[in-house]
């Protein structure tokens, strides 16, 4: 039985040739897969795995999302947002203390009924037992609750990025082209694991190079991996026998600005119109401007999306 989902994005997301990043960063033949365009909200990339998660929420009867991360993320902006439209109530668990003034993807958040709660700890790995503490009182009131941990990191929610393998393969097989390698940045590791998952049921000879934002590379490649093997389980199908590169794309740390990645960013809207986030997607692509020389044939750059943070950059420029 196949895995519940609800529509929520607007898919296929344009894969557009960059031609003038191309030559900007040596590359022969560079398309970028629009997961900014998603269409729901400001949710880029997340909303292939709410489409997920929140199926799987109504799926077990929960009437209450907790959504974890910190005070600036994506997830938890589209996540507010789906389960307004959806009729779940839904309780943001942030790491820190809450910002003055609130950042965009919280101001939205709320907006859509959202009600934030802190932990008063930098540690981003407090929301999990927040979380957890919050969902225990709840129940005891005889709500039902849904955890959606960090950046929506799970089996399920990588399932969102296995169809979106299946996706860009299509797309480049109707565009008479396939990819040598697809670079995508990494945060919790769903993404690439769902497009590690997908890409080995096709067989694809895809090089996948994962930026990691917040982790090392040997703890991201572990939990890229892990993650992959059980969403290929979730569908019955074996675990990839292929691996994806992680390399560090952390710069000063996370969530910290890197001046690569700042020109990274800048580099992308001079040439292609193109919103990088300095959080994800500039380092992402700053990354693989370190590497160009490197790789051959075709490369796909996925745009996860960020938007809002990215539009809030350059509103305020003390954001991170």
């Amino acid at each position: 039985m196949a895995p519940p989902r609800i529509s929520l994005g607007t898919m296929p997301t344009p894969l557009q040739l960059a031609p003038r990043l191309a030559d900007a960063l040596g590359i022969s033949r560079l398309y970028v897969k629009r997961d900014d365009l998603t269409g729901f909200s400001l949710g880029g990339n997340k909303i292939r795995k709410l489409e997920y998660l929140l199926a799987d929420a109504g799926a077990r009867g929960a009437d209450t999302v907790l959504v974890c991360g910190g005070p600036a993320s994506n997830l938890c902006q589209a996540a507010a947002a789906a389960a307004e439209v959806l009729d779940f109530e839904c309780e943001l668990i942030l790491y820190g203390d809450r910002p003055s003034p609130p950042p965009l993807n919280l101001q939205l958040a709320e907006m859509s009924g959202a009600v934030a709660r802190f932990t008063n700890d930098d540690d981003r790995s407090s929301v999990d037992e927040l979380a957890i503490t919050r969902a225990n009182d709840l129940r005891a009131d005889g709500r039902q609750t849904f955890i959606i941990p960090r950046g929506g990191a799970t089996p399920v929610g990588a399932l969102g990025y296995h169809d979106a393998a299946l996706e860009l393969a299509a797309q480049l097989r109707a565009a008479g082209t396939n990819a040598a390698s697809i670079v995508v940045g990494v945060g919790s590791g769903g993404t690439l694991a769902g497009i590690l998952s997908g890409a080995a049921a096709l067989n694809e000879n895809w090089q996948l190079i994962g930026a990691s934002v917040s982790r090392s590379r040997e703890e991201a490649t572990v939990r890229v991996q892990e993650l992959a093997a059980e969403c290929s389980g979730l569908l019955g199908i074996a675990p990839p026998s292929m691996e994806a590169t992680i390399l560090d794309a952390r710069g000063a740390g996370y969530g910290l600005r890197w001046p690569e990645a700042d020109r990274a960013a800048e580099l992308a809207r001079q040439t292609e119109a193109l919103l990088f986030d300095p959080v994800y997607t500039a380092k992402a692509l700053a990354t693989l401007a370190r590497i160009a020389d490197d790789l051959d044939g075709p490369v796909v750059f996925w745009h996860t999306g960020g938007i809002g943070t990215a539009i809030e950059v350059v509103a305020r420029k003390d954001l991170i």
